[in-house]
């Protein structure tokens, strides 16, 4: 028992040294994968049945590939319409793009089996790139009031428009503004810097000199602030005297202008109130106001009459047109999901900034804003609210 035990372990060894002889001799019989093969030549392709074909040139497509090696594969060219623009070794061929004039687009070079058409941009438009495969024609931008071309418009790009000379473009608006004050947009209104002065004996005594000269001035000044405050002090006192045993004058001055508030009645565009300050009609108070009388607007109800006359889609443009940022545009959008109350709170953070107590706005703020409608093309309402305000 013992003896046969041996054998069997003797022979189960044998077998197991020549499986691993012969584990390198297979995996060399194999076939190997197409990676493994030799590059084809530039132009050809490994095809599935593990030859080298030639590709099809541009403006052919592929008929039918080749069966054996030196053989070359059968192209036909590209029917009219397509076109194949590379070496390839595809069955079709692709199609031809086509210039269209309803997307403002013309014809630079017409399409070949060889290459694909080119369309640019007609004049007066510049493309704008989409995606990959997509582009758009769009309208040239006009440079605006105090503005001039920067870059002209081509196909490729659209106008760069700058301010003119003497203008700047405040921040937040579109429109240039003249300027008026020495700042980094408008250098040419600074001074030029004066230059250093070495400091020595005599210029420590022109500083002594200077120094009093100053205090010599500042007294004289200070002087005639005192009598010119003392000059008004006692003019009011005898004015007052003047008017309290004179109640009877009708005479209205310069000192006791009213102020007038438009109420937006729609029904009466001139519905006026004073508030009166003698027992007299409301008709003799009118008519009796100088003409140094300011004009102020209920902002709730000019906010509410704008948003029935300008479209939805425009309320934000105009907003920005008349300072707001758009920061306080995007937080109005946050407060509100109504679109309507959304569009009131950015009208009302740009009607607050130039109001007074009481929500009545200033009247050349509205004038701003006729001037923005009318840029706008929304001429039409403008012209409403002029109706409705009295404006001459």
């Amino acid at each position: 028992m013992m003896e046969g035990g041996v054998h069997r372990g003797r022979w189960n060894g044998t077998m197991l040294l020549l499986v691993c002889m012969f584990i390198p001799t297979l995996t060399l019989a194999l076939p190997s994968d197409k990676s493994d093969q030799q590059p084809c030549p530039e132009g050809d392709i490994y095809t599935d049945a593990e030859i080298c074909c030639p590709k099809c040139s541009p403006g052919y497509r592929l008929v039918e590939e080749c069966h054996a090696p030196g053989q070359r594969s059968n192209c036909t060219p590209c029917a009219s319409g397509l076109f194949m623009d590379q070496m390839n070794y595809e069955y079709n061929c692709r199609s031809c793009r086509h210039c269209k004039s309803q997307r403002h687009e013309v014809e630079v070079s017409a399409c070949t089996r060889f290459q694909n058409a080119i369309c640019r941009c007609k004049d007066g438009y510049y493309k704008v790139v989409i995606n990959k495969d997509t582009n758009e024609c769009r309208k040239c931008k006009l440079c605006g009031e105090n503005e001039e071309e920067k870059q002209k418009c081509t196909p490729d790009s659209n106008t760069d428009c700058e301010c003119k000379k003497g203008y700047y473009r405040v921040k937040g608006k579109v429109k240039c503004e003249p300027c008026n004050n020495c700042t980094a947009e408008c250098e040419h209104l600074c001074s030029p810097p004066s230059p250093k002065i070495t400091k020595g004996p005599e210029s420590d005594q022109g500083f002594l000199l200077n120094l009093l000269a100053g205090g010599t001035v500042a007294v004289v000044v200070l002087f005639a602030l005192v009598v010119s405050i003392t000059h008004v002090v006692t003019k009011w006192s005898t004015k007052k005297r003047l008017l309290g045993t004179s109640s009877q004058s009708s005479d209205i001055s310069t000192d006791s202008c009213k102020q007038v508030l438009i109420q937006g009645d729609t029904s009466n565009n001139n519905n006026l109130k004073v508030a009166p300050q003698s027992p007299v009609t409301e008709h003799e108070q009118l008519s009796n106001l100088p003409d140094c009388v300011p004009f102020e607007i209920k902002i709730p109800e000019l906010i509410y009459t704008v948003l029935d006359l300008v479209p939805v889609l425009q309320v934000k443009q105009l907003v920005r047109s008349l300072g707001v940022r758009d920061t306080e545009i995007e937080q109005a959008e946050l407060d509100h999901r109504s679109c309507r109350e959304a569009h009131y709170q950015m009208l009302r953070v740009w009607a607050e900034r130039g109001s007074r107590a009481g929500g009545m706005l200033h009247w050349p703020l509205l004038h701003d804003m006729l001037d923005e409608l009318r840029k706008m093309h929304l001429g039409q309402a403008a012209e409403e609210l002029e109706t409705k305000y009295g404006i001459q």
